[in-house]
């Protein structure tokens, strides 16, 4: 994994990273990236960055990182995109959640560490997959459950 063509693949994602994230020093020392700027835009500002965000992960997955850790880089961006569409709170967590820093670091822990950074995100994505659907059979009851309510009241 550690080439030429991957070392200056992973000098570009860092800068990238750095711009979208951390590139504006704010007074007190916080940082923040265009992503977050970017992002304030309506609609298209997310959309912009999660393409953005998406080439880093492209980048990785030539460089071969693990489809593993590539899924968890997905949803670090995934859940950038969908909390940053909530007005106000979203952009706020476009500030600090920094998704392409910490895919980022992903791919240099990969390098560094390959089998630690696959089985962590292995472990990740599986407890968000058991999360995920934990929360669909929760709804999924409690639509049932609605509907038993309301055919009760109709019934009489």
């Amino acid at each position: 994994m550690d080439n030429p063509q991957n070392q200056h693949t992973r000098r570009r994602l860092r800068h990238l990273a750095w711009l979208l994230d951390s590139s504006i020093r704010l007074p007190g020392g916080f940082r923040i990236g265009l992503d977050g700027l970017i992002g304030l835009v309506p609609g298209i500002g997310d959309l912009l960055t999660a393409g953005l965000s998406s080439y880093i992960i492209a980048e990785a997955a030539r460089m071969g990182v693990p489809k593993s850790v590539l899924a968890r880089m997905g949803f670090n961006v995934l859940l950038e995109v969908v909390v940053g569409a909530i007005p106000l709170f979203g952009d706020l967590f476009d500030f600090v959640f920094k998704a392409n820093e910490r895919n980022l670091r992903l791919i240099e822990g990969h390098q560094l560490s390959p089998r630690r950074t696959r089985n962590q995100s292995r472990w990740l994505m599986a407890g968000v997959i058991a999360g995920a659907v934990a929360l669909l059979a929760l709804l999924f009851y409690l639509i049932i459950s609605l509907f038993d309510w309301v055919l009760t009241r109709l019934a009489g």
